[in-house]
């Protein structure tokens, strides 16, 4: 098994608001996991109070550094979409040199959340609904203590809000805090979201959570289709602490190279404008963006699944986030096309403990979209027709194809040489 919990030693804690009304959530349907063992496992602490006391000091030790700054919310990029050209500027970072990161300010949120907000000088877990395209679900298997010492901020829009409002699970009036179960109910107005686009608007706390929480020395995202089943602070402890690593994600259960995810994302309509990530990924080869190799070794991918990411609060994370967020405003909101390209050519390097997708589908379980009866696909817009010689990139799939076919031929040898040796009876 791959968590070790003690029924003495680990009191599980429960919230009598976890269940909600049968018209809310019916139809829900869990995504069912297709790995059946992990490669390496991870083990997680057994003695829950014994593991606090290691994981509160790490929060206390994190102190302020000499790190990057923030443009100023009145510069014009803040709240503005960056353009591509001025985003490869501030990948090779040096101390006290100001880089844009987004906005704050421009975030609409009521004063009392923002003081809440700065209040999370610990763990935070980050979360948002947008468009009603999910249920509200609770964390399970949180300890006795958790609560005591984490944050869980629920971001939603006018649209969530209003379905909510419609089931009794928050109060239409404006003045009251919104705590349901473990979360705070944020609400985001409608007529003041800085992006047009619902899935960029979702990315600012996924990527901004260093800005939105200043004080936070850990923090934990979680895409609202997914329900948290491990306690976050034995996440972070194991997943992060352990390991002393910046930041920790997840590899993509199939896709290695970037370009694989980019193929993939207008193969699927995750992105409707086939034009936009062929200037993506190009941009991407002509500035030194590589397939994966052995060379960048102890990563096994350039491609996460980025639905679960844990961060350590401190320069190079949030620098991270800050350029990530950058490539999103630039190009589009598909995390997952920029992930190697900041890796890669940031400066100073972040350290990333990406783990086996067989342990994301042991701490969380993924549930699907809710359904929109009036949903429409958006209308494809076509790429040039380009050939690849003479591309950017033409260099990049060349090296890709080569490694593929390393990767192939190194496998037939393995397969054969275990033929051999299984008719030789050895």
């Amino acid at each position: 098994m791959l968590l070790h919990f003690k029924p003495q030693q680990f009191v599980a804690y429960y919230y009598s608001c976890f269940l909600y009304c049968t018209s809310y959530s019916k139809m829900k349907k869990i995504i069912r996991t297709f790995l059946c063992q992990c490669v390496s496992s991870i083990r997680f602490s057994t003695i829950y109070l014994i593991f606090l006391s290691h994981i509160l000091p790490s929060c206390i030790r994190v102190s302020s550094y000499p790190g990057k700054r923030c443009l100023g919310a009145k510069q014009p990029e803040m709240g503005h979409k960056i353009t591509v050209r001025k985003s490869f500027f501030h990948h090779n970072h040096v101390d006290r040199v100001a880089i844009p990161c987004g906005f704050l300010q421009a975030f609409p949120i009521k004063e009392s959340d923002r003081l809440a907000m700065q209040k999370c000088d610990g763990v935070v877990v980050v979360s948002a609904i947008i468009g009603d395209h999910d249920k509200l679900r609770q964390p399970r298997g949180l300890g006795s203590h958790t609560i005591d010492f984490v944050c869980f901020f629920m971001f939603i829009d006018d649209a969530t809000h209003k379905v909510l409002v419609a089931h009794n699970i928050l109060s239409a009036n404006e003045e009251e805090v919104n705590m349901v179960g473990a979360w705070r109910i944020v609400r985001l107005r409608g007529d003041q979201l800085p992006y047009d686009n619902p899935a960029m608007n979702g990315v600012i706390p996924k990527y901004l959570v260093q800005r939105l929480f200043p004080n936070s020395k850990f923090s934990v995202w979680l895409d609202a289709k997914l329900q948290l089943t491990v306690d976050p602070l034995l996440l972070i402890h194991s997943l992060l602490v352990i390991p002393d690593a910046d930041m920790a994600i997840s590899n993509h259960p199939f896709n290695i190279h970037t370009m694989e995810e980019a193929i993939a994302t207008a193969r699927w309509k995750k992105w409707a404008d086939l034009e936009s990530l062929r200037v993506q990924m190009e941009t991407y080869c002509e500035n030194g963006l590589q397939p994966w190799s052995t060379s960048k070794l102890p990563y096994t991918t350039d491609v996460p699944d980025t639905a679960l990411i844990l961060r350590r609060h401190g320069l190079k994370g949030n620098l991270f986030s800050c350029l990530l967020f950058n490539e999103l405003a630039a190009f589009n909101s598909r995390d997952q096309l920029a992930f190697a390209y900041v890796r890669d050519l940031m400066v100073p390097k972040i350290k990333i403990n990406m783990f086996e997708f067989e342990v994301f589908e042991q701490v969380a379980m993924e549930y699907r979209h809710n359904l929109k009866r009036e949903a429409r696909e958006q209308p494809i817009k076509m790429a040039s027709s380009r050939d690849i010689n003479g591309s950017s990139c033409e260099d990049y799939l060349l090296k890709m194809y080569e490694n593929e076919k390393r990767i192939v031929k190194n496998f037939g040898e393995c397969s054969s040489n275990l033929n051999v040796d299984w008719a030789g009876g050895s």
